[in-house]
């Protein structure tokens, strides 16, 4: 290969400079010049009409500061198949030909890992970078390990705001039907009570966690101060298994609702049992809170950080992960091999697994979980039995760690 080109789709993240970077700078040590593509797959398939791309020359390369998140290259939310046009992937191909690009590096998660399986199919030589904040793809991706820090970050720092004003407080964050980043997130940050979709939450037993633990810190204080913080994944369910979605929004490029509210649905079921209970006022004189008409109840709050926890600095991690998952790829598709996602680079070898397994779902280990809540973290359920078993690692994988 001569020419190849980049592109990074799906939402933005920690880490994403540092795939182009190695990516780039991998070619170069080949020989092979690398062109960002941009604007994601919405940039691919308008090529055609773009006079010039900009390629990661030596200079150019010195402009992107890999600690910074977000992408150089920029992205949007455009599957492919959905284009309206019968003669779209003629179109990509004959915009890849105007500018001599035999091969195509992506970086995305499992809707952009999908994309690149069809571009594949098609005949696009491709080779995918993970990249998702979500943690939910087999492999490790791009993103996660920046964005449980800054959720980790913004949690403990909502403390002082909380515990001033005696509140409880529930940050909502991103995740969609996978919990991972709010589950480490939480844990990093010493939530009391971390609700993912993985555990239909029964709100009666999240209340009864939260009462208890919530007057104890006030009347423990000698100033009467004390707090309650929640992390909440905006997938999460109900009891009952319905999901909380806004109905008022249009379903995105990839058919998924708007997951919206959930932060604000927890503060509601807390509020009205708060409100419901008869103990709660002789609690509240007992911690001198207590107005009647203006303070009967402590205030719960719904936080939403949103597009805080993707942006800003990547973590270290992440930087490393993306510039040795960006090398891999190009050495992939130089070497002719398509349709596969970069798991790694160990012992001097690139990993990796075909992409339409590294994109399918993976869910929070329900077993991890278990201590967790053995250490005190309420996870709207019964307390699960923790696992007391014990593994010896065989020789070999114990020097490898």
């Amino acid at each position: 290969m001569k020419r190849i080109g980049i592109i990074t789709s799906g939402g933005d993240c920690g880490g994403l400079n540092g795939v182009i970077k190695g990516a780039a700078l991998m070619a170069r040590v080949h020989g092979v010049s690398c062109f960002v593509i941009p604007n994601g797959y919405a940039g691919l398939y308008n090529l055609i009409e773009f006079d010039k791309l900009t390629e990661l020359t030596e200079e150019r390369l010195d402009k992107i500061n890999t600690n910074l998140s977000g992408s150089e290259a920029g992205h949007s939310r455009v599957k492919i198949k959905k284009i309206e046009d019968p003669e779209k992937y003629q179109r990509i191909k004959k915009g890849l030909e105007k500018f001599g690009l035999e091969g195509l590096i992506i970086s995305g998660g499992d809707d952009s890992g999908s994309v690149m399986v069809d571009l594949t199919e098609h005949g696009i030589p491709c080779v995918h970078a993970p990249k998702t904040m979500d943690l939910d793809l087999q492999t490790y991706s791009v993103g996660a390990d920046s964005t449980i820090n800054r959720i980790a970050t913004f949690l403990e720092e909502l403390k002082t705001t909380a515990a001033t004003h005696n509140r409880i407080l529930a940050m909502e964050v991103f995740g969609r039907y996978a919990g991972h980043t709010a589950f480490r997130g939480g844990v990093a940050a010493d939530a009391d009570a971390i609700i993912i979709p993985e555990i239909p939450c029964d709100f009666d037993i999240l209340y009864q966690h939260m009462k208890q633990r919530y007057f104890k810190r006030i009347m423990e204080s000698d100033v009467r101060a004390g707090t309650y913080m929640i992390v909440v994944a905006e997938g999460i369910k109900d009891a009952s298994g319905a999901e909380i979605v806004d109905e008022n929004s249009p379903v995105d490029a990839f058919g998924h609702k708007r997951l919206a509210g959930a932060g604000n649905y927890v503060c509601q079921q807390l509020t009205k049992r708060l409100k419901a209970d008869k103990s709660i006022p002789d609690s509240m004189k007992q911690a001198g809170m207590f107005v009647k008409g203006i303070n009967e109840v402590p205030e719960v709050r719904a936080v939403t950080p949103g597009h805080l926890v993707r942006c800003g600095h990547s973590s270290a991690f992440d930087v490393n992960f993306g510039k040795e998952v960006g090398a891999g790829a190009f050495i992939l598709l130089n070497q002719g091999i398509s349709g596969v996602t970069v798991a790694g680079i160990n012992d001097g070898n690139v990993r990796y697994m075909d992409t339409k397994e590294a994109i399918k779902q993976r869910h929070v280990d329900l077993r991890q979980v278990t201590i967790y809540e053995a250490l005190g973290i309420c996870f709207g359920r019964v307390t699960g039995q923790i696992n007391t078993k014990t593994e010896k690692l065989t020789g070999a994988v114990e020097r490898h760690f």
